[in-house]
């Protein structure tokens, strides 16, 4: 991080070439906004009061993806540009001095690196203006840079204005700037919109800067997939798959084994332990944390999950912000969501749901249950088919169940309940008071027999 270093964020354009109803920066690449990545760059290189975002279509919903990061934001009511949207945030940043940065946020994929690189050759060679340039195979529709003899850049030529000679060149400008804060307001007035557009164009910054006296440098990097634009939703899924492809890799060199890692989709933030094992077709999203020597089978989803060492999860199972300590199992085809929280060595067999639920250590519930708003102890056993009847029409209530009680398959348990430690419930029953600790509560019909019932008609 440096400490005198500001970043402005350009996310006040519309996108219109989405074809979506949400602006361009608030759809989702490798798990996260793709002004999310803009900001989590801009983070590791300023600190947080030093960052802003600029805010125009849909500025609410913009604003709070900034506001969340704990970073600033610059409202730009008329979308007129890309030196207007930095102008707008004149009275905000001209006081802060030091070096201005500014980044696009539809460019989800730039290092906080490559920035830091761009900053330091500012620096070093003492520009009004440093960007980021690369080299393309096809430059077409984009700005030649014209270079000096010693490196500098002499000239930004568009393409329709550049000359055969000049057509040749396949170095480009990607639109990422490091300026000189003091020179860039002195002149940023200067700008004009004398252009098809009618728009101030923030690269004309550097014709500007060079008829001043400054030296404009350029920082030329090899891997041009770092500064990829998103304008659709096609160029969204290349960078999207461009994203996942990386953080797989870096998952299996890091000692995670993936079974086809082709089928794998996993978010930019997720971590996941040494030795595990994850089957193909999972799905890791969100802050998903997993430990050690697990193994999460095929098919299964976890959001926003934290799972403890050695867990097993069979397939087709679903985590959903829940915590999973260490040696428990789920699954299969189980649903654990909103909170729940299965201590150490828990089991969920097949088709258990637990919502809001804590599973105390070594507790099991193996087949076809649904147990919500509830507090189970330790050394639990919770029969096939019981539920907790949790909602009354108008609220939820709890159930509260003892270390080592036994609850008897077909179970209904009406809360608000508490059964205490050691007690048992007979299979079938329909429990709708408190059950005292170690004994038995039977709430069932007797059984009634009818000899040569069957035959009458």
């Amino acid at each position: 991080m440096i400490q005198d270093v500001t970043v402005v964020i350009l996310a006040g354009g519309q996108g219109t070439r989405m074809k979506s109803r949400m602006a361009k920066v608030l759809h989702r690449a490798g798990g996260k906004a793709l002004v999310e990545h803009a900001i989590d760059t801009a983070l590791e290189v300023a600190p947080a009061n030093r960052v802003f975002v600029v805010v125009g279509h849909q500025a609410d919903a913009v604003r709070a993806v900034a506001s969340a990061a704990g970073v600033g934001s610059i409202h730009q009511k008329e979308q007129l540009g890309t030196g207007h949207a930095v102008m707008c945030g004149e009275d905000q940043l001209i006081g802060l001095g030091g070096t201005l940065v500014v980044l696009n946020g539809d460019c989800p994929m730039i290092r906080p690196e490559t920035v830091r690189q761009l900053v330091d050759l500012y620096r070093e060679t003492g520009s009004g203006a440093a960007m980021i340039t690369t080299d393309l195979d096809d430059p077409t529709g984009y700005g030649r840079i014209i270079r000096e003899p010693n490196g500098d850049v002499l000239a930004i030529v568009e393409h329709k204005a550049a000359t055969p000679e000049q057509l040749h060149v396949r170095e480009i400008n990607a639109g990422f700037y490091c300026f000189n804060a003091a020179a860039f307001w002195k002149h940023v007035h200067e700008l004009r919109t004398d252009n098809p557009a009618g728009e101030y164009y923030l690269t004309d910054m550097v014709a500007i800067l060079l008829s001043a006296g400054h030296r404009v440098t350029a920082l030329k990097i090899a891997d041009s997939s770092e500064l990829l634009g998103i304008n659709n939703r096609v160029e969204l899924a290349a960078v999207d798959k461009i994203m996942r492809d990386r953080k797989v890799r870096q998952l299996m060199l890091d000692g995670v084994t993936i079974e086809r890692p082709e089928t794998v989709t996993i978010d930019k933030d997720v971590q996941v332990g040494q030795d595990s094992i994850l089957g193909p077709f999972t799905q890791l999203t969100g802050k998903t944390i997993v430990g050690e020597n697990c193994k999460i089978g095929a098919s299964c989803v976890l959001e926003n999950a934290v799972i403890g060492d050695e867990v097993e999860i069979f397939p087709f199972s679903m985590v959903s912000a829940s915590t999973v300590e260490s040696k428990a199992h789920i699954g299969p085809f189980a649903r654990i969501r909103m909170g729940a929280h299965l201590e150490e060595g828990a089991h969920i067999g097949n088709f258990v749901e637990l919502k809001k639920t804590k599973l105390g250590r070594g507790s099991k519930s193996m087949h076809f249950a649904y147990l919500g708003d509830s507090t189970i102890g330790s050394k639990v056993n919770i029969g096939a088919g019981t539920i907790t009847c949790n909602y009354d029409g108008k609220k939820k209530h709890q159930t509260h169940i003892g270390d080592g009680a036994f609850v008897g398959s077909n179970s209904t348990l009406v809360a608000p309940l508490e059964i205490g430690a050691g007690a048992y419930i007979a299979a079938g029953s329909a429990i709708t008071h408190k059950v005292p600790e170690k004994t038995l509560a039977i709430g069932r019909a007797r059984q009634v027999v009818k000899e040569g019932w069957a035959p009458k008609e």
